[in-house]
């Protein structure tokens, strides 16, 4: 038994070419899987940048405690205790950082040393930050500054 209405709708329908073809399909996943792992780049990457931005954050508040606690002390006998660091001194490690008076939520290898740039008056200070930034990449931060006796 012959059904025109079957035969004709058929016909109608492969002569419909309103869709896409394979090619087209694998093309256009192609671009999207081009463009989302260009993405997924970026944001690790910023998240990357991130953490190091918050670790320098992080020293800098370190150092600029510590170079406020240099200038709350007496001129005299300053220049001394800066240059023989180790406990009279403001040379820290990580475990003192981490201990008590300091208290800090310190960074990976994180230690802080001291120094003298220019001797007398005025005092010229150093105040040096070293870490671990993301495994084995190590980071540094200076702060500088003179202390006078007025």
């Amino acid at each position: 038994m012959f059904l025109p209405a079957v035969y004709s709708y058929r016909r109608a329908v492969i002569k419909n070419k309103k869709g896409f073809t394979l090619a087209e399909l694998m093309l256009a996943a192609f671009i999207i899987a081009f463009v989302l792992s260009g993405l997924l780049l970026l944001f690790t990457n910023c998240m990357l940048l991130n953490s190091a931005s918050r670790n320098l954050s992080v020293a800098t508040s370190h150092a600029e405690y510590v170079m406020e606690s240099i200038r709350a002390t007496s001129f005299t006998g300053l220049e001394t205790r800066i240059v023989n660091g180790g406990s009279t001194g403001w040379d820290l490690t990580t475990t003192a950082l981490a201990q008590a008076p300091y208290s800090f939520s310190t960074l990976p290898d994180e230690n802080i040393t001291t120094g003298v740039f220019q001797s007398g008056n005025p005092l010229g200070v150093l105040v040096t930050v070293n870490w671990n930034d993301r495994g084995p990449k190590a980071r540094s931060t200076e702060l500088t500054t003179y202390i006078t006796d007025y």
